[in-house]
């Protein structure tokens, strides 16, 4: 696939876009000499990426994706870590969070491309997108109270919403890693391709996906997002209030003509 555009975030995070993809955005994890362990730097940079990507109202999916043949991450920078003082780690708190949730929080629909290792704020990043697509190579996992502390990085909330409080409790209890057909059974990546086909895979169902409306795209992921965890009545409610915010919008008028004369819509995009 042509890359046609490219711009860094600091030295660790590249967005591309791609030949016959306008509307695709990759987000590349590029610390393959690491591992693309997350230091203060590439959180500071995920995080300025995912800024930028959330104001782009061109980009309709963003695929996460990794540089490195053997890792999609591996999770917090553990050498970077073993230097702070207390009041180091504490100051770097906000940066870290700003990465989880910078990724979490982007607008559009997010696929996670997953081969190798992914484990503790590794797994975090692919459990903050909306959909994993792993290889057979995928090892997952939120091994954090090995090194004594928890999953920070989403995963004590992410994970349950996947695969329920019990099973969760088990996986982050027992720091175990999970290979990928046991990982896609519990339900902790959505779609299993061949080994080396997770980026071709995650980057055509992103094309897929923005084939749809940008408005209706987004309205969706927040409907589908603020319901979880509401009672039927009130996620009702939201699904409304997300009806609502696209029933008189261009691309609803563009969606059914487009429907009733037999051709592709041209989405607007308001």
């Amino acid at each position: 696939m042509t890359v046609t555009s490219e711009q860094r975030y600091g030295e660790f995070v590249v967005v591309r876009r791609h030949e016959g993809q306008d509307h695709v955005a990759e987000l590349v994890l590029d610390r393959p000499k690491a591992m693309n362990a997350v230091s203060t730097d590439m959180a500071r940079s995920i995080a300025a990426a995912c800024e930028a990507l959330g104001a782009d109202r061109e980009v309709r999916a963003t695929v996460l994706t990794s540089s490195h043949d053997r890792a999609f991450c591996v999770g917090a920078d553990l050498k970077e870590r073993n230097s702070f003082s207390d009041s180091d780690l504490v100051r770097q708190r906000p940066t870290a969070r700003a990465a989880y949730t910078g990724v979490l929080e982007l607008p559009m629909p997010v696929i996670a491309a997953v081969h190798g290792f992914a484990l503790g704020g590794g797994f975090e990043l692919a459990l903050a997108c909306d959909v994993i697509v792993a290889d057979a190579t995928a090892v997952v996992g939120l091994p954090e109270v090995s090194v004594g502390v928890i999953p920070g990085g989403g995963g004590t909330q992410l994970l349950p919403r996947r695969v329920g409080a019990a099973r969760a409790a088990e996986l982050v209890f027992s720091a175990r890693r999970v290979e990928a057909a046991e990982a896609r059974q519990l339900g902790l990546v959505d779609e299993l391709v061949a080994a080396g086909r997770d980026r071709e895979e995650a980057l055509a169902l992103g094309g897929r996906i923005a084939a749809n409306s940008p408005v209706g795209l987004r309205a969706a992921k927040k409907a589908l997002r603020l319901g979880q965890g509401l009672d039927l009545r009130a996620g009702l409610e939201v699904e409304d209030a997300a009806w609502r915010s696209v029933a008189f919008s261009g691309d609803r008028a563009e969606g059914v003509a487009a429907f009733n004369e037999k051709r592709r819509p041209d989405w607007p995009g308001e």
